[in-house]
């Protein structure tokens, strides 16, 4: 019986530390979003600033009718966007300095850095 018992009570301390990180890790990815939104071909906005040594989930809402390509050769990222959609990209964790990015359909207008401090 003891023997059941030591085992019962190191399942349920597993389970309690799992859940924690289980949590904890839930808690770290909510902070660590972002949006940016394309608007007549525009990102918007046009600079964004995130903690430097933090993975980053980006939310990217294109609000125009054509699709757009966001592009970055500095994050290695590049993922289109359709019209009236949404699209998700994570990078990071970033050292700190400025990453450039634009629109591969419209670079004339689309242009855009995000800044890890």
């Amino acid at each position: 019986m003891k023997n059941f018992e030591n085992r019962l009570t190191g399942s349920i301390g597993l389970g309690l530390l799992v859940s924690g990180w289980l949590v904890a890790t839930a808690a770290q990815a909510a902070d660590a979003e972002y949006q940016l939104v394309i608007q007549d071909h525009r990102f918007v906005p046009a600079e964004l600033t995130v903690p430097s040594g933090k993975k980053i989930k980006l939310n990217i809402e294109n609000r125009d009718a054509t699709p757009e390509e966001f592009e970055s050769h500095a994050l290695n990222r590049e993922k289109v966007i359709a019209g009236k959609s949404a699209g998700v990209i994570f990078i990071g964790p970033l050292t700190p300095g400025r990453y450039p990015f634009y629109g591969e359909f419209n670079q004339k207008t689309a242009q855009g850095v995000i800044v890890a401090k």
